[in-house]
């Protein structure tokens, strides 16, 4: 039986008496509402101790939307996620994936989106998080080759039986996107976005506000190269051109605290981001990611001063 989530950090639906300047969106057009940034679990590689630790941290500081997935360790990670919230599972809202079965002998994986497989990996995750219902469940990826109907039965199905709250997707091809938009009842997408990676501007972002789907962003540091990583190529960048984008970054911010703001803040100016989900695997990466919250005017002029500057690119596939 699925409990209602208390939201007991929550004032007037949108601030927490434990970190006043987090907000709490909604997931699509459900009754659910997630934190503004978010914890992605992949990243955790501490001990079982300090994992929990740091995870009931960022519960302290508002943070209630937690991502995992059974591919993540072979489902080790999932383990560690509901070994820590197992004492706060009302408190939070537990995301995680499905789709990629891993092969018996350890080789590897296998895309799989059937409707028999989903329906047989989702009791092996609730098992591992020890829980019986998943808040948000999302297929761990997909195409346009799919059995998408099927899928579709498998997840509605799913919370008909009251094993899952919500579904999505996590995905960044546009033509998969657009035909669960077409046939099913998705709450929300996850998808890379950032200020070197603008590609749903173009093809996505404006289709799912208008139809009440939530994004949920990862890849919004791009794998830290706008942060402290050396320049690199990066999708149609090249590395000077990436060395010169973290040059204007640094000559608009002025320091690494100010530029993790602009970088964080930069999707969540679109009225269908609803979460950053940003890994973290370190008290220093969480209370990074918390500081963004405080980012004022100030930063908001600064993404407008470099979105202008800034040259949008486009998806080259899977349009």
């Amino acid at each position: 039986m699925i409990p209602i989530l208390k939201q007991k950090y929550i004032t007037s639906g949108k601030t927490t008496n434990k970190t006043p300047t987090m907000r709490y969106n909604q997931l699509g057009q459900s009754s659910i509402k997630i934190s503004e940034v978010s914890f992605g679990c992949m990243s955790l590689n501490g001990t079982t101790k300090e994992n929990i630790d740091l995870i009931h941290k960022a519960i302290e500081h508002g943070i209630n939307y937690f991502d995992t997935a059974d591919l993540y360790d072979a489902g080790k990670n999932e383990k560690v996620v509901g070994e820590a919230l197992k004492e706060k599972r009302q408190d939070v809202v537990l995301a995680t994936k499905v789709g990629n079965e891993l092969r018996a002998d350890g080789s590897g994986w296998d895309w799989n989106p059937t409707k028999s497989y989903i329906l047989k990996a989702i009791d092996k995750s609730l098992q591992r998080l020890g829980t019986d219902y998943i808040d948000f469940y999302q297929l761990h990826g997909g195409t346009i080759d799919d059995p998408i109907d099927e899928t579709i039965e498998a997840f509605e199905l799913l919370k008909e039986q009251g094993k899952i709250r919500e579904y999505g997707i996590s995905s960044i091809r546009p033509n998969v996107i657009q035909r669960y938009i077409e046939k099913s009842n998705i709450a929300g997408v996850m998808m890379q976005y950032s200020l070197l990676d603008r590609r749903p501007e173009e093809a996505v972002l404006d289709l799912l506000a208008k139809n009440d789907i939530s994004v949920l962003v990862r890849g919004a540091y791009a794998k830290g190269l706008l942060l402290d990583k050396p320049a690199k190529e990066y999708l149609n960048w090249t590395a000077e051109e990436v060395r010169q984008v973290k040059e204007k970054l640094e000559g608009l911010c002025g320091n690494l605290q100010t530029i993790r703001k602009a970088v964080l803040h930069y999707p969540l100016q679109h009225k269908a981001v609803a979460s950053v989900v940003s890994g973290i695997r370190t008290g220093e990466q969480l209370t990074a990611s918390l500081e963004v919250l405080d980012g004022g005017e100030e930063v908001i002029d600064l993404i407008r001063q470099l979105k202008g500057d800034l040259q949008p690119n486009f998806y080259e596939s899977h349009r």
